[in-house]
Parts: structure tokens; sequence; C-alpha cells
């Protein structure tokens, strides 16, 4: 597999929102109000609202590549742009996504690496991330990378509130 990972710009706005809404649908649509899930997914994903996001000099949003193929992509935030912590020492992931079809085949732990030399690469001391509570799967893998829980924070679908758990991983 020659993974390989490409910083989006707003060229790749389009291909950006099918992307998004086809991972988070994927991964929540089933676990949520049918209504609520619509709702959000067009507020979060819409163009609008991802080119604003990509004009954002503290988000980075990275599509990932087996080869020719886009199989995912992750977004970074780091000072004003992060969605709680807002620690200039931290960055923070808000979403890492691999398409259902390349899922267990190591996607995401090459992904958390390359996230991890990015973190480096900025002189940040931690990794910080919201994960659904009710994700085991999600949990088990950011624990067995070295993330610890270290708080909790609400999450809204629409109008359902959730809550996602806080987890962190210091930078060596």
């Amino acid at each position: 597999m020659a993974l390989y990972f490409r910083q989006c710009d707003s060229t790749d706005l389009d291909s950006l929102v099918q992307l998004s809404k086809i991972t988070f649908s994927d991964a929540f649509e089933k676990d949520n109000d049918p209504h609520d899930f619509r709702t959000y997914l067009q507020e979060a994903f819409g163009s609008k609202q991802l080119a604003k996001e990509l004009s954002n000099k503290n988000t980075f949003f990275y599509f990932v590549y087996d080869g020719q193929e886009l199989v995912g992509y992750f977004k970074l935030n780091v000072e004003s742009a992060q969605s709680d912590v807002q620690d200039p020492k931290a960055l923070e992931i808000e979403r890492i996504y691999v398409l259902n079809e390349h899922q267990g085949k190591k996607i995401g732990s090459r992904m958390l690496k390359r996230i991890t030399e990015k973190a480096k690469e900025m002189h940040k001391q931690y990794i910080w991330l919201g994960v659904w509570e009710h994700n085991p799967k999600a949990i088990r893998f950011y624990q067995n990378h070295g993330f610890v829980k270290f708080g909790e924070h609400p999450y809204f679908i629409g109008t359902d509130e959730q809550t996602d758990w806080l987890l962190r991983l210091e930078i060596q």
C-alpha cells in the first residue's frame, strides 16, 4: 500500500464535501435520529461551511490516497480553530475518517503517525480529540495508540445532545 497525504485547498471543496458526508454517514447515521442527522449533515458538511473551514489559516484538511485512490481524510485545528481546548501547545484532530471499503488496512494508524509528525513539525506538546462515548471501536483504537481520557464535552447532532470523551496524546 502506497499511502500519501495531500493538504486540501479550495479546489478540493466538492470532493471534500462528498467524502465528508459519505464517511460521517457511514459511521453514525444508523445511531441517530434521521431528521437531526440530515440537518446536521447539511450544516456541518455543506459547501458553505467547509469552504469557510478550508479558508481558516488555523485549520488543515488532508486527503489520504492509496496510490491514486482517495481513501480518507483528516482535519486538524490549532490555535483559535480548536473546537474546545484552544491551547497553543495543542493540535486537535477534529476529524479522521477512512472509507468503509478501506477500513482494516491500518490506514488510520498511518494517518495518526502522519498527524503526530505534523504536530512535532509545529512544535506542539500534545494532540487531543473528541470521540463519541458510544463508539467503543474508535475509543479502543485511540487508546491502543497511547491516547488517554482527560475530560468530556457535549456534542450535538441536531437537537440531540451527546457526549464526547476528550482524549490526549503527549508528544515525545
